[in-house]
């Protein structure tokens, strides 16, 4: 309060708030526990983190304010609070990505040591020198006793599964990859965490399923034992309903938006090439219900009778026909491919109820009867417009990886990790590698 000859002024409280906001909000972001750096760099826990801190700090400005009768400009609450926490997220993405960027340049890497039998390790190897951008590189493995010491790949085997320790104090590591593995588990992994203790080296531990994300796992006592609780995929009820109803409302908007692309695209192709602007073609939707999938024409009229002849010839092998430089691609069909310009049409299918936004790539009926085992799976949701596919490499990805992406997708499905996936499109778009 200051005083002035006759006159009293006292600071308002909102001015007060906004002085202290820098304060306050750091400080609500840490009890939030979003600068663990356990957080950083993958997944959408950091992003959570800060959603939750945002929400809270408002709802308790809100409350004080309301209780204690303060005057609190509703614009503080309303725009001020909300507007840091987006900007708060916006720069949390881009330092992930400046993250990503020193991680791919092998900067800021976390050493660790993996632990396990040879065909585990050697994946975790390669999935870890794939994703380089997750920040963590395997510098030595300890195999079972009859393992041998040679090496893995290009990571050397330093030890067995009894000399983790010393391996890990060797090799200066910062954590240990404990994989599945019956050798390493119940009293021994135990044994191992106690003397991992001492040096504060981190202890992963991969569970044997396979793809299965932290939303549908819990950890819950029963007489006394940490069972993993695994809960089954939600593919119908209300989530699907919700799932269908955002799909056909985002289809509809996109269709009147994308109205004059359409027009200029259609009126291109006739002047590249002659014939029809688009083209449809038999796929197989859910539960092996096939409809025709629309797209805009990329290719010459007598496509698919050469394809049939480039298939005899063998050139393509697998499942999966794909060409990188495909005979049958116009010019301009090359450049609409380049920007998946081609594929929007498909927002007719999902307009109908035959695909959806997000999901498995829609499989051609040859490409079904091939199937076998567990790929079948991959049948179980409508098709997509874009999935994990198309943000992990779209045709560059052998087959056994595209259907690995597909189970991942149908096994964790959710409403969030649709939103993630389209956004990716975006880039995957943008930067066309893997688009032939």
């Amino acid at each position: 309060m200051f005083r002035f000859g006759d006159a009293t002024f006292a600071p308002r409280p909102d001015a007060l708030l906004a002085a202290a906001l820098p304060l306050i909000w750091v400080s609500w972001v840490a009890a939030a526990r979003a600068y663990n750096g356990r957080v950083f760099g993958a997944g959408s826990e950091e992003y959570r983190r800060i959603m939750d801190a945002g929400i809270s700090l408002t709802a308790a400005v809100a409350i004080v304010s309301y209780s204690t009768k303060a005057e609190v400009a509703r614009g503080f609450v309303v725009v001020t609070l909300p507007t840091v926490t987006a900007l708060s997220l916006i720069g949390r993405y881009r330092l992930r990505k400046y993250l990503h960027g020193r991680r791919v340049r092998g900067e800021c890497l976390r050493r660790a040591v993996a632990v396990g039998h040879r065909e585990a390790v050697t994946e975790l190897v390669r999935e870890f020198g794939r994703a380089r951008h997750h920040g963590m590189q395997i510098v030595a493995a300890c195999l079972p006793d009859d393992g041998g010491l040679d090496w893995v790949g290009t990571v050397p085997v330093e030890g067995r599964m009894s000399e983790v320790a010393e391996v890990v104090r060797r090799c200066d590591a910062d954590a240990v990859a404990v994989l599945a593995c019956p050798e390493l588990a119940g009293l021994e992994l135990r044994r191992l965490a106690w003397q991992l203790e001492k040096t504060d080296t981190e202890l992963l531990v991969a569970s044997a399923l396979l793809d299965i994300a932290g939303p549908r796992t819990s950890i819950r006592p029963v007489a006394g034992l940490p069972l993993l609780h695994v809960e089954h995929p939600e593919l119908t009820g209300r989530r699907r309903l919700v799932k269908a109803l955002v799909d056909r409302v985002a289809a509809a908007v996109a269709l009147v938006l994308l109205a004059p692309l359409w027009a200029v695209t259609a009126l291109l192709i006739r002047l590249d090439d002659p014939g029809p602007a688009f083209f449809s073609q038999e796929r197989v939707g859910r539960d092996g219900k096939g409809f025709r999938m629309i797209k805009f024409r990329t290719m010459v009229v007598d496509a698919e009778r050469r394809r049939h002849a480039l298939a005899a010839a063998g050139t393509s092998g697998g499942v999966l026909f794909k060409l990188k430089d495909d005979p049958r691609v116009t010019r301009l069909g090359a450049r609409l491919r380049r920007w998946s310009v081609d594929e929007l049409p498909q927002l007719v299918n999902v307009l109908r109820g035959e695909m959806s936004l997000v999901g498995p790539r829609p499989p051609l009926r040859d490409e079904v009867d091939r199937y076998g085992g567990d790929v079948f799976r991959r049948l179980a949701v409508k098709p997509g417009m874009t999935g994990l596919w198309q943000v992990s490499g779209r045709s560059d990805l052998s087959w056994e990886e595209s259907v690995r992406l597909d189970l991942r997708y149908i096994e964790n499905w959710s409403l969030a990790l649709d939103l993630q996936i389209l956004w990716k499109t975006l880039a995957a778009v943008f930067r066309g590698s893997g688009a032939y």
